[in-house]
């Protein structure tokens, strides 16, 4: 039988013998992952409406069941849904012991106050605890654990690393300083394990101050050889090599970027703070555009190749497509129709689900159905 043969009757060939074909497993590109979740990030940020905020909590947990893989950051949603819950207790617990900005006449019960110096006027500890307040503090922990819980959904997604090395040429420093730093944590947590269970073994106690001494220099040393060991191997691959531009192209790549990045940053507060900003669209483009010429000419410095760049195909566009819809709705709704997107708590009214956000909020299921499935190491 003959090589072409075979390649036909592959599964998933492409050729004149197949019926259909279907994408391989493959790990879609760590930024369209944290484009769609920055959007609904975003879309969040716009509206406490608790319906919604769950709404987004569940799109957002449907996509990292359905696509993440089974490396070790592929398990950091849960600890991000911890830590939301914690943030969503500790902000209602604060607004019963410290009070709440937003006064109630329907007090459900009343704690014992402090009386508190004359120069700590505005602040009390105990009171009164109303309806209007608690729930004011509820949606607005909410509203924050289900941010935390969209980075989350990034971080169980995208590789840290494969993100840092899609950086543009111009960040390349920065992104192998952050891969060295984010690998020696885990690092010397495992060669703290390793020297404590040698210990054990050799029937030494792994308590006390003793203990913490005698594994603080291997610990130490291991790391010392790691560092060297990184160096050489980064000095034989040629790091640092840059190429030869004129002092002037430097200098205004990074004035570009710098001022680029400034308008990204001011015209994302006017677009996610409340009140229609007229400003902020046009400085968020002219920024884009900015630090997109800045990052394109400090690239020019940078002469190394990429080995199996990831690639940016249409699963990656439409992910990221799909956040940026979410985000762009919740905000014209917002500023059309605020009263959906805010119940109000004073007086205090039942949630509503709006249809046409709860809509817009379900596009953010789309790459749940239309991305490949991440490779698995293990069956």
């Amino acid at each position: 039988m003959s090589v072409d043969r075979l390649r036909r009757d592959a599964p998933g060939s492409v050729g004149s013998g197949a019926v259909h074909s279907r994408a391989l497993p493959r790990q879609l590109h760590p930024g369209a992952w944290w484009l769609w979740s920055l959007g609904l990030a975003a879309a969040a940020s716009r509206t406490t409406n608790p319906v919604l905020l769950l709404l987004i909590l569940a799109v957002a947990g449907f996509v990292v069941a359905a696509r993440r893989g089974d490396a070790p950051w592929a398990r950091s949603y849960a600890a991000f849904l911890r830590l939301g819950l914690l943030v969503l207790a500790a902000r209602v617990v604060f607004a019963i012991v410290l009070g709440s900005p937003v006064g109630g006449t329907h007090v459900l019960f009343t704690l014992p106050q402090l009386p508190l110096p004359g120069w700590a006027q505005g602040v009390r500890l105990g009171g009164s605890v109303s309806l209007e307040g608690i729930l004011f503090a509820l949606y607005e922990g909410l509203r924050l654990a289900v941010l935390l819980a969209c980075v989350g959904a990034a971080n169980a997604l995208a590789s840290p690393s494969r993100l840092l090395r899609s950086l543009p040429g111009a960040l390349y420093e920065v992104g192998v300083a952050a891969v060295v730093a984010m690998t020696f944590a885990p690092n010397l947590v495992g060669d703290v394990r390793r020297l404590r269970a040698a210990r054990r073994l050799r029937g030494r106690t792994d308590r006390g101050v003793r203990a913490v001494l005698s594994v603080g220099l291997p610990v130490l040393e291991g790391a010392l050889e790691r560092s060297v060991a990184l160096a050489a191997a980064m000095d034989t691959r040629g790091f640092g090599r840059t190429a030869d531009v004129s002092r002037r192209l430097v200098r205004t790549a990074g004035a570009l970027t710098l001022v680029g990045l400034l308008g990204v940053c001011s015209a994302t507060y006017g677009l996610l703070t409340a009140g229609s900003h007229a400003w902020a669209v046009p400085v968020l483009l002219a920024g884009v555009a900015a630090s997109g010429a800045g990052l394109a000419l400090g690239g020019r410095r940078s002469v190394r190749t990429r080995y199996r760049p990831d690639p940016w195909a249409l699963p990656e566009w439409l992910t990221a497509v799909s956040g940026a819809l979410v985000a762009a709705a919740l905000i014209w709704y917002a500023g059309h129709w605020p009263e959906a997107l805010t119940p109000s708590v004073v007086p205090p009214t039942a949630p509503r689900l709006p249809l046409l956000p709860a809509a817009a909020v379900l596009i953010g299921l789309l790459p749940a159905f239309v991305t490949p499935e991440p490779p698995r190491s293990t069956r």
